[in-house]
C-alpha cells in the first residue's frame, strides 16, 4: 500500500472534485423524489379508500427509504480529506479526449487489505476538469483509488467497485502534483502507456475492471 500525504485544499476540491459533485446530485435526486413521494403518499391518504391507504403507505416508505439515502451517502463517503487519506496512490493517464472532458485510464490494486497477494486491474474513469494537467492523450494523472463493495455485499477477496480520484481535485499546488508523480515508478507509468488502448475495452468489461496478468506487472508490483 502506498499513502500519499498532501494537505487537501478544501475549498478548491468542492469546487473541482467530480467525486462530490456526484455526491450532491445524488443527495439532491433523493430530496426532490423524497418531497414528490411523501406529496403522493399525502394525496393517497387524504382519498381516504381501503386502496389509497395502502398506495399512500407504500409512497410514504419510498419517501423514507430516499431520506435515509439522502443522510447515509456522505457517511458512507466520509470527508474530502478522508477519501484522500484512505486511498492509494495510483497511476492515470489520459486515454482519450473528450468533448467536455477525457477518459482516464488507471491501473489499482483491488485486493482487500486481508488479501497477502495484489490484484491489479485498469480501470477507466470520465472526467470533466483535470486543473493542473495538460488534457492530452498520454499525459499522466496521479490519483488515489476508492475502493468499495456494493451495497452490504462485503465477502470476495477483492473491491467491488474501483475508481480513481485525482489528486489535481484536491490541491492546486504545482509541487505536490510533481512530487506525486515522482512517487509513482516508471514502470507504472510505463505499463499504463503499452495498454492505453485498451480504455475502451476496459468499459466494457465486468465491473469496468480489466484483470492485469502478474507476468506483465513491472518487478517492484509482483
Amino acid at each position: 500500500m502506498r499513502k500519499f500525504e498532501f494537505p487537501v485544499d478544501v475549498a478548491h476540491a468542492k469546487s473541482v472534485n467530480e467525486t462530490f459533485t456526484e455526491l450532491r446530485r445524488l443527495r439532491s435526486s433523493a430530496a426532490l423524489t423524497a418531497v414528490f413521494l411523501i406529496a403522493l403518499g399525502a394525496w393517497f391518504i387524504w382519498i381516504a379508500a381501503p386502496w389509497s391507504y395502502i398506495l399512500g403507505a407504500v409512497f410514504l416508505i419510498g419517501a423514507v427509504t430516499s431520506l435515509w439515502v439522502m443522510l447515509w451517502a456522505p457517511r458512507k463517503m466520509g470527508s474530502i480529506e478522508s477519501q484522500y487519506a484512505a486511498g492509494d496512490l495510483v497511476p492515470a493517464v489520459v486515454a482519450e479526449k473528450l468533448p467536455g472532458g477525457a477518459i482516464l485510464l488507471a491501473l489499482v490494486d483491488i485486493a482487500k487489505p486481508e488479501v497477502d497477494d495484489p490484484h491489479y486491474v485498469l480501470i477507466t474513469r470520465v472526467v470533466r476538469a483535470l486543473p493542473g494537467h495538460a488534457v492530452e492523450r498520454g499525459a499522466q494523472v496521479p490519483a488515489v483509488s476508492v475502493l468499495a463493495d456494493r451495497g452490504r455485499n462485503t465477502g470476495g477477496r477483492t473491491w467491488q467497485l474501483a475508481s480513481a480520484m485525482p489528486i489535481a481535485w484536491g490541491t492546486t499546488d504545482p509541487t505536490v502534483l510533481a512530487r506525486a508523480a515522482r512517487e509513482i515508478t516508471e514502470g507504472e507509468w510505463a505499463l499504463l502507456h503499452a495498454n492505453i488502448g485498451l480504455s475502451e475495452k476496459v468499459r466494457t468489461a465486468k465491473n469496468q475492471q480489466l484483470l492485469i496478468d502478474p507476468a506483465d506487472l513491472p518487478d517492484d508490483l509482483r
